[in-house]
Protein backbone atom coordinates (compact mmCIF):
# COMPACT_ATOMS: atom_id res chain seq x y z
CA UNK A 1 0.00 0.00 0.00
CA UNK A 2 1.54 2.86 -0.84
CA UNK A 3 2.11 6.69 1.82
CA UNK A 4 0.29 9.76 1.26
CA UNK A 5 2.14 12.77 0.83
CA UNK A 6 3.24 13.25 4.71
CA UNK A 7 4.76 9.58 5.32
CA UNK A 8 1.43 7.99 6.52
CA UNK A 9 -0.22 4.94 4.72
CA UNK A 10 -3.97 5.44 3.41
CA UNK A 11 -5.94 3.89 5.66
CA UNK A 12 -8.22 1.37 3.71
CA UNK A 13 -11.10 3.26 2.37
CA UNK A 14 -8.71 5.42 1.01
CA UNK A 15 -6.62 3.05 -0.70
CA UNK A 16 -9.92 1.24 -1.89
CA UNK A 17 -10.84 4.98 -3.57
CA UNK A 18 -7.09 5.29 -4.96
CA UNK A 19 -7.21 2.20 -7.08
CA UNK A 20 -10.65 3.52 -8.99
CA UNK A 21 -8.34 6.52 -10.05
CA UNK A 22 -5.26 4.89 -10.58
CA UNK A 23 -3.42 5.19 -14.31
CA UNK A 24 -5.21 1.64 -15.61
CA UNK A 25 -8.62 0.27 -14.18
CA UNK A 26 -8.96 -1.59 -11.70
CA UNK A 27 -9.49 -5.24 -12.60
CA UNK A 28 -11.72 -6.64 -9.46
CA UNK A 29 -11.83 -10.88 -9.75
CA UNK A 30 -14.71 -12.42 -7.36
CA UNK A 31 -14.27 -14.79 -5.19
CA UNK A 32 -17.02 -17.04 -3.75
CA UNK A 33 -15.45 -19.01 -0.80
CA UNK A 34 -12.66 -18.71 1.60
CA UNK A 35 -9.88 -20.79 -0.53
CA UNK A 36 -10.65 -18.76 -3.93
CA UNK A 37 -10.40 -15.53 -2.18
CA UNK A 38 -6.80 -16.84 -0.35
CA UNK A 39 -5.83 -17.72 -4.08
CA UNK A 40 -6.67 -14.57 -5.53
CA UNK A 41 -4.98 -12.97 -3.29
CA UNK A 42 -2.20 -14.85 -3.06
CA UNK A 43 -1.22 -14.25 -7.29
CA UNK A 44 -1.41 -10.28 -6.40
CA UNK A 45 -4.88 -8.89 -6.73
CA UNK A 46 -4.70 -5.61 -4.31
CA UNK A 47 -8.95 -5.80 -4.02
CA UNK A 48 -11.28 -8.75 -4.55
CA UNK A 49 -14.94 -8.53 -4.61
CA UNK A 50 -17.11 -11.74 -4.26
CA UNK A 51 -20.12 -12.74 -6.17
CA UNK A 52 -23.48 -13.07 -5.36
CA UNK A 53 -24.25 -15.99 -7.90
CA UNK A 54 -21.08 -18.02 -6.68
CA UNK A 55 -21.76 -17.79 -2.74
CA UNK A 56 -25.37 -18.53 -3.49
CA UNK A 57 -25.02 -21.59 -5.97
CA UNK A 58 -22.43 -22.99 -3.34
CA UNK A 59 -24.53 -23.18 -0.84
CA UNK A 60 -27.33 -24.50 -3.18
CA UNK A 61 -29.43 -21.68 -2.74
CA UNK A 62 -31.07 -18.88 -5.16
CA UNK A 63 -29.24 -15.79 -6.23
CA UNK A 64 -30.49 -12.36 -6.20
CA UNK A 65 -33.64 -13.04 -3.21
CA UNK A 66 -31.52 -12.52 -0.27
CA UNK A 67 -31.60 -16.49 0.70
CA UNK A 68 -27.46 -15.94 0.86
CA UNK A 69 -27.40 -13.53 3.08
CA UNK A 70 -26.32 -15.08 6.37
CA UNK A 71 -23.43 -17.31 3.86
CA UNK A 72 -22.05 -13.90 2.71
CA UNK A 73 -21.78 -12.18 5.82
CA UNK A 74 -19.80 -15.06 7.32
CA UNK A 75 -17.75 -14.67 4.07
CA UNK A 76 -17.19 -11.72 4.31
CA UNK A 77 -15.70 -11.50 7.79
CA UNK A 78 -13.78 -14.05 7.11
CA UNK A 79 -11.84 -12.48 3.81
CA UNK A 80 -11.95 -9.00 5.18
CA UNK A 81 -8.84 -10.66 7.37
CA UNK A 82 -6.46 -11.25 4.17
CA UNK A 83 -4.23 -8.79 2.94
CA UNK A 84 -6.30 -7.25 0.44
CA UNK A 85 -8.99 -4.64 0.20
CA UNK A 86 -12.51 -6.12 0.15
CA UNK A 87 -16.17 -5.14 -1.55
CA UNK A 88 -19.35 -7.57 -0.72
CA UNK A 89 -21.68 -8.08 -3.52
CA UNK A 90 -25.11 -7.34 -1.12
CA UNK A 91 -27.41 -8.34 -3.61
CA UNK A 92 -30.71 -5.85 -2.81
CA UNK A 93 -28.95 -5.12 0.66
CA UNK A 94 -30.64 -8.24 2.43
CA UNK A 95 -33.76 -6.29 3.99
CA UNK A 96 -36.47 -4.01 2.89
CA UNK A 97 -36.62 -0.68 4.71
CA UNK A 98 -32.98 1.40 3.62
CA UNK A 99 -32.09 1.61 7.70
CA UNK A 100 -32.01 -2.20 7.22
CA UNK A 101 -29.36 -2.02 4.86
CA UNK A 102 -27.50 0.30 6.16
CA UNK A 103 -27.12 -1.55 9.28
CA UNK A 104 -25.52 -4.63 7.32
CA UNK A 105 -23.05 -1.92 5.59
CA UNK A 106 -22.30 -1.39 8.93
CA UNK A 107 -21.49 -4.74 10.22
CA UNK A 108 -19.66 -5.34 7.29
CA UNK A 109 -17.68 -1.92 7.65
CA UNK A 110 -16.83 -3.08 11.10
CA UNK A 111 -15.86 -6.44 9.55
CA UNK A 112 -12.87 -4.46 7.56
CA UNK A 113 -14.65 -4.46 4.57
CA UNK A 114 -14.36 -1.29 2.33
CA UNK A 115 -17.20 -1.37 -0.21
CA UNK A 116 -20.36 -2.88 -0.95
CA UNK A 117 -22.13 -3.44 -4.26
CA UNK A 118 -25.97 -2.72 -4.20
CA UNK A 119 -28.39 -3.69 -6.81
CA UNK A 120 -32.00 -2.04 -8.12
CA UNK A 121 -32.94 -5.46 -9.66
CA UNK A 122 -35.69 -7.73 -8.11
CA UNK A 123 -36.25 -11.26 -8.05
CA UNK A 124 -39.42 -10.55 -10.23
CA UNK A 125 -37.36 -9.23 -12.76
CA UNK A 126 -38.85 -5.52 -11.95
CA UNK A 127 -36.64 -2.64 -10.97
CA UNK A 128 -37.00 -1.12 -7.42
CA UNK A 129 -38.57 2.23 -7.47
CA UNK A 130 -36.13 4.77 -8.42
CA UNK A 131 -37.03 6.77 -5.22
CA UNK A 132 -36.68 3.90 -2.88
CA UNK A 133 -33.13 2.48 -4.14
CA UNK A 134 -31.82 6.49 -3.79
CA UNK A 135 -32.90 6.17 -0.04
CA UNK A 136 -30.90 3.04 0.74
CA UNK A 137 -28.13 4.32 -0.88
CA UNK A 138 -28.35 7.84 1.30
CA UNK A 139 -28.75 5.53 3.94
CA UNK A 140 -25.74 3.69 3.43
CA UNK A 141 -23.72 6.93 3.26
CA UNK A 142 -24.99 8.55 6.32
CA UNK A 143 -24.99 5.45 8.19
CA UNK A 144 -20.92 4.21 7.21
CA UNK A 145 -19.32 7.65 5.01
CA UNK A 146 -16.32 6.21 3.97
CA UNK A 147 -17.71 2.83 2.50
CA UNK A 148 -17.59 2.61 -1.05
CA UNK A 149 -20.79 1.92 -2.46
CA UNK A 150 -20.94 0.76 -6.21
CA UNK A 151 -24.43 1.43 -7.02
CA UNK A 152 -25.52 -1.71 -9.55
CA UNK A 153 -28.23 -0.50 -12.16
CA UNK A 154 -29.67 -3.21 -13.71
CA UNK A 155 -31.85 -2.20 -16.96
CA UNK A 156 -29.46 -3.85 -19.21
CA UNK A 157 -28.88 -6.72 -17.34
CA UNK A 158 -32.58 -8.14 -16.36
CA UNK A 159 -33.13 -7.29 -20.68
CA UNK A 160 -29.97 -9.62 -21.04
CA UNK A 161 -31.04 -12.47 -18.95
CA UNK A 162 -34.72 -11.97 -20.15
CA UNK A 163 -34.20 -12.07 -23.91
CA UNK A 164 -35.54 -8.60 -24.64
CA UNK A 165 -34.00 -6.18 -26.27
CA UNK A 166 -31.79 -3.46 -24.18
CA UNK A 167 -33.47 -0.37 -22.85
CA UNK A 168 -32.30 2.93 -24.15
CA UNK A 169 -29.59 5.03 -22.81
CA UNK A 170 -31.70 7.43 -21.49
CA UNK A 171 -33.38 4.78 -18.84
CA UNK A 172 -29.66 4.03 -17.47
CA UNK A 173 -28.32 7.44 -17.67
CA UNK A 174 -31.62 8.56 -15.25
CA UNK A 175 -31.04 5.98 -12.68
CA UNK A 176 -27.61 6.45 -12.59
CA UNK A 177 -27.81 10.68 -12.26
CA UNK A 178 -29.99 9.90 -9.27
CA UNK A 179 -27.93 6.94 -7.37
CA UNK A 180 -24.65 9.88 -7.97
CA UNK A 181 -26.51 12.76 -6.46
CA UNK A 182 -27.82 10.15 -3.23
CA UNK A 183 -23.73 9.87 -2.54
CA UNK A 184 -22.69 6.73 -4.67
CA UNK A 185 -19.32 6.50 -4.92
CA UNK A 186 -19.73 3.95 -8.03
CA UNK A 187 -21.92 3.00 -11.10
CA UNK A 188 -22.43 -0.49 -12.23
CA UNK A 189 -24.07 -1.41 -15.15
CA UNK A 190 -23.74 -5.10 -15.74
CA UNK A 191 -24.72 -6.18 -19.36
CA UNK A 192 -23.90 -2.70 -20.63
CA UNK A 193 -21.56 -4.18 -24.18
CA UNK A 194 -22.38 -1.41 -26.65
CA UNK A 195 -18.60 0.58 -26.56
CA UNK A 196 -20.65 4.00 -27.80
CA UNK A 197 -22.91 3.50 -24.69
CA UNK A 198 -19.93 2.60 -22.41
CA UNK A 199 -17.85 5.73 -23.38
CA UNK A 200 -20.58 7.85 -23.56
CA UNK A 201 -21.39 6.70 -19.66
CA UNK A 202 -18.08 6.91 -18.66
CA UNK A 203 -18.04 10.65 -20.05
CA UNK A 204 -21.31 11.33 -18.55
CA UNK A 205 -20.01 10.46 -14.83
CA UNK A 206 -16.80 12.23 -14.89
CA UNK A 207 -14.83 11.80 -11.72
CA UNK A 208 -17.14 9.25 -10.91
CA UNK A 209 -16.15 5.63 -11.35
CA UNK A 210 -17.62 3.85 -14.03
CA UNK A 211 -18.01 -0.62 -13.48
CA UNK A 212 -18.55 -2.92 -16.66
CA UNK A 213 -18.93 -6.46 -16.04
CA UNK A 214 -16.14 -8.24 -18.19
CA UNK A 215 -17.74 -10.25 -21.00
CA UNK A 216 -15.61 -12.51 -22.67
CA UNK A 217 -15.49 -12.48 -26.33
CA UNK A 218 -16.86 -9.06 -26.46
CA UNK A 219 -14.59 -6.62 -23.82
CA UNK A 220 -11.14 -6.49 -23.65
CA UNK A 221 -9.66 -4.87 -20.53
CA UNK A 222 -7.06 -2.49 -22.77
CA UNK A 223 -10.65 -1.74 -25.29
CA UNK A 224 -12.52 -0.88 -21.65
CA UNK A 225 -9.45 1.61 -19.98
CA UNK A 226 -9.35 3.23 -23.10
CA UNK A 227 -13.48 4.05 -23.47
CA UNK A 228 -12.87 5.35 -19.54
CA UNK A 229 -13.84 2.27 -17.51
CA UNK A 230 -12.36 2.51 -13.89
CA UNK A 231 -13.42 -0.40 -13.03
CA UNK A 232 -13.74 -4.31 -14.74
CA UNK A 233 -15.39 -7.14 -12.64
CA UNK A 234 -15.73 -10.75 -13.63
CA UNK A 235 -18.78 -11.32 -11.70
CA UNK A 236 -19.31 -15.05 -11.60
CA UNK A 237 -17.01 -15.58 -14.31
CA UNK A 238 -14.01 -17.41 -12.16
CA UNK A 239 -16.68 -19.06 -10.67
CA UNK A 240 -18.32 -20.66 -13.56
CA UNK A 241 -15.06 -21.22 -15.08
CA UNK A 242 -13.92 -23.25 -12.31
CA UNK A 243 -17.12 -25.35 -12.16
CA UNK A 244 -16.54 -25.64 -16.18
CA UNK A 245 -13.06 -27.05 -15.84
CA UNK A 246 -13.99 -29.31 -12.74
CA UNK A 247 -16.23 -31.35 -14.59
CA UNK A 248 -14.29 -31.40 -17.36
CA UNK A 249 -10.81 -32.54 -15.82
CA UNK A 250 -13.20 -35.55 -13.95
CA UNK A 251 -14.90 -36.64 -17.77
CA UNK A 252 -11.35 -36.42 -19.18
CA UNK A 253 -10.45 -38.83 -16.49
CA UNK A 254 -13.09 -41.36 -17.26
CA UNK A 255 -12.71 -40.88 -20.90
CA UNK A 256 -9.30 -40.50 -21.77
CA UNK A 257 -10.21 -40.77 -25.54
CA UNK A 258 -12.58 -38.55 -26.37
CA UNK A 259 -12.26 -35.76 -28.77
CA UNK A 260 -10.15 -32.63 -27.20
CA UNK A 261 -9.04 -34.74 -24.20
CA UNK A 262 -5.79 -33.09 -22.86
CA UNK A 263 -4.00 -33.67 -19.81
CA UNK A 264 -6.48 -30.62 -17.85
CA UNK A 265 -4.43 -31.46 -14.60
CA UNK A 266 -1.05 -30.21 -15.43
CA UNK A 267 0.10 -27.63 -13.16
CA UNK A 268 -2.82 -27.51 -10.94
CA UNK A 269 -1.76 -26.27 -7.13
CA UNK A 270 -0.34 -29.28 -4.56
CA UNK A 271 -2.24 -30.86 -2.24
CA UNK A 272 -0.10 -28.89 -0.24
CA UNK A 273 -0.62 -25.81 -1.49
CA UNK A 274 -4.13 -26.07 -1.47
CA UNK A 275 -4.06 -26.98 2.42
CA UNK A 276 -1.91 -23.92 2.97
CA UNK A 277 -4.34 -21.62 1.84
CA UNK A 278 -6.21 -21.80 5.15
CA UNK A 279 -2.94 -20.25 6.94
CA UNK A 280 -4.10 -17.08 5.27
CA UNK A 281 -6.71 -16.22 7.73
CA UNK A 282 -4.85 -15.95 10.92
CA UNK A 283 -3.34 -13.02 12.12
CA UNK A 284 -4.48 -9.41 13.37
CA UNK A 285 -7.71 -8.13 12.21
CA UNK A 286 -7.09 -5.67 9.18
CA UNK A 287 -9.09 -2.61 11.17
Amino acid sequence: MSDTSDGRAPDRHTAFRRLHHGDRPLLLPNAWDHASAAALVRRGFPAIGTTSLGVAAAAGLPDATGAARDGTLALARGIARLPALVTVDIEGGFGDRPEEVAAVAAELDRAGVVGVNIEDGRPDGTLAPLARQCAVIEAVKERVPGLFVNARTDTHWLAAIGGGPPPSLATTAERIEAYVRAGADGIFVPALIDEQNIGALADDLGETPLNILFTPGRHTYERLAELGVRRISCGSLLFRAALDHAVELAWSIAHPDAPGHADQAADLPSYTEAQSLADDFTGADPT
